[in-house]
């Protein structure tokens, strides 16, 4: 580890604690030519295994990237999307791998990007699943308006039962 401040190599470790939930380890360290302390953090690389066999560093911002073109033009803002990045790594983490394929990384972006914005889901989706044609589009309509309408019907059964209670 290089000195931040010197770029001395010869550093040495005070104190080392679990962070970001034992996702990531916090170390305090002392430059042992200039005397200075720093912080380091040390995050496991999540990385994502090709089709074609490769691997390459989860990259988030990535992620956003392909998300973000299917929220073109709809009400979804900057922090939106960080959110839902972020979202999407901690489920990717979440699965306690650290080599992920990379159609896993797809689906794990469809459920929050569907509570994001159902029109911008619908244009994800279709890419991701390969649509072949608007029976495709049709059925994910129908799961789409099943699923709001189970929603809904919850949402009565609560109100209900809170009418009731009183």
């Amino acid at each position: 580890m290089h000195c931040p401040f010197c770029k001395n190599t010869d550093t040495k470790v005070l104190d080392s604690r679990v962070a970001d939930e034992g996702g990531a380890i916090r170390r305090r360290r002392v430059c042992a030519e200039c005397e200075k302390r720093f912080t380091t953090i040390e995050q496991m690389q999540l990385m994502i295994a090709k089709r074609s066999g490769a691997t390459e560093p989860f990259v988030r911002d990535k992620a956003i990237a392909g998300v973000a073109k299917a929220c073109k033009g709809r009400p979804v803002s900057a922090d939106d999307l960080a959110r839902l990045g972020q979202q999407v790594e901690d489920a990717l983490r979440d699965r306690g791998a650290a080599e992920i394929p990379a159609h896993e990384v797809g689906l794990a972006i469809l459920e929050p990007l569907k509570a994001l914005d159902e029109v911008a889901y619908l244009r994800f989706a279709s890419v991701y699943k390969s649509f072949e044609s608007v029976d495709d589009f049709a059925a994910e309509i129908a799961t789409l308006m099943v699923a709001a309408a189970d929603g809904e019907l919850a949402e009565e059964s609560r109100d209900s039962t809170h009418k009731h209670d009183g």
